[in-house]
């Protein structure tokens, strides 16, 4: 049973800010909490996340690829989102506000801020985002997912508070199934977020072709694809002598990444936390149009224990991709001490600590 005045909880965009949460409002939930959603039309898209939980759609945009010439269109959007905030909290009175950083986040900690209520940031990557580093020295407490952070200023550090990046029940569940290194078969997993990657497309079927024969033939692949790719990338596999799995979606990533021996991925916050948390080792190739370069950032603190090994797009060739995949496929051990370190990364009970700070917050105002 829920009661009382909510929590609300205000992200929208991509998965990587409404993932962590929805891991937050399940926690508040089950606690007893009850738990309000504030997102933008795009937070809605994603099935399986919130529902039974009341949403409100409010305003918000971003200057995207349109830069300052965008602001003023921005500037109203994000008033009239904080108008709709605000009228929504003077009639449910929150208990406390969390924001996940971007855009869709601002109109209400806005209204937040103006309120007088107290306020919660939440930063998914290694790197403080624009939107949060403009909250965070207004706001009551900011929760990271790395003990180091990229533009997070010394003055703000009193009030930080390392809670990890929340993941999903089954992510956790995927930390309990047993990694064995020297297994007869190996399992290669290669996933480009919901959308792919066409150069992870491009360039990993040649590089497995290239491993010796006898690795080869203990390998399997399991291989995300956009619809376009699907079919070349078969092909490829199929000419280096592996039948492999192709699919533009996996209903079960986290059994797809438990299952596995090596993951070539993206470094996106979300993807980084869960390889941590269920203990995988990973090729990570950080997508260079990120702002402020933040997924090299994520992917360096999962490299610095061990747990994975970092190509940038300009080096990802096959050759380069066939070396990293031999320094462990190749190496029981290597890949035994991988994986180790990326479980030393790993941040289960982030959800947890994430729901204390929120709810501490809430009874010191």
């Amino acid at each position: 049973m829920t009661a009382g005045r909510p929590f609300v909880l205000a992200a929208g965009g991509t998965g990587g800010h409404m993932v962590p949460a929805h891991v937050l409002a399940t926690e508040l939930r089950a606690r007893g909490h009850a738990v309000h959603l504030v997102t933008d039309a795009r937070g809605l898209r994603f099935p399986g996340l919130f529902e039974g939980f009341p949403r409100t759609v409010v305003d918000a945009a971003s200057t995207g690829r349109s830069g300052m010439l965008a602001l003023p269109k921005v500037a109203a959007s994000i008033w009239r989102g904080r108008g709709t905030a605000r009228r929504l909290f003077a009639d449910i009175r929150p208990r406390a506000v969390v924001g996940f950083g971007g855009y869709p986040a601002l109109p209400g900690l806005l209204a937040a801020l103006s309120m007088k209520l107290p306020t919660v940031i939440h930063e998914q990557n290694a790197v403080l985002g624009r939107v949060n580093r403009f909250l965070a020295p207004r706001v009551n407490a900011v929760a990271t997912s790395y003990a180091r952070v990229r533009r997070l200023a010394a003055s703000w550090t009193s009030k930080t508070v390392l809670t990890g990046n929340p993941v999903r029940p089954e992510v956790i569940a995927a930390r309990a199934v047993p990694f064995i290194a020297d297994a007869p078969r190996l399992r290669l997993l290669v996933t480009g977020g919901s959308q792919g990657a066409s150069i992870l497309s491009q360039v990993v079927p040649a590089a497995v072709a290239a491993l010796p024969d006898a690795l080869r033939a203990r390998l399997d692949v399991v291989h995300q694809a956009r619809d376009e790719d699907a079919a070349a990338v078969t092909a490829a596999y199929r000419a280096a002598g592996i039948e492999p799995t192709v699919a533009g979606y996996f209903i079960d990533l986290p059994a797809e990444i438990a299952a596995s021996h090596v993951v070539i991925a993206r470094a996106g916050a979300s993807t980084v936390a869960e390889l941590a948390v269920a203990g995988r080792p990973s090729i990570l190739v950080p997508l260079p149009i990120a702002t402020d370069d933040h997924q090299t950032d994520n992917a360096r603190a999962l490299a610095d224990l061990g747990g994975a090994q970092v190509i940038a797009q300009t080096a990802f060739t096959p050759a380069a991709v066939s070396a990293a995949l031999l320094a462990w496929l190749g190496d029981p051990e290597a890949l035994a001490r991988a994986a180790a370190g990326a479980r030393l990364a790993g941040r289960p009970d982030a959800a947890s600590a994430l729901a204390d700070l929120v709810i501490a917050v809430a009874e010191a105002a």
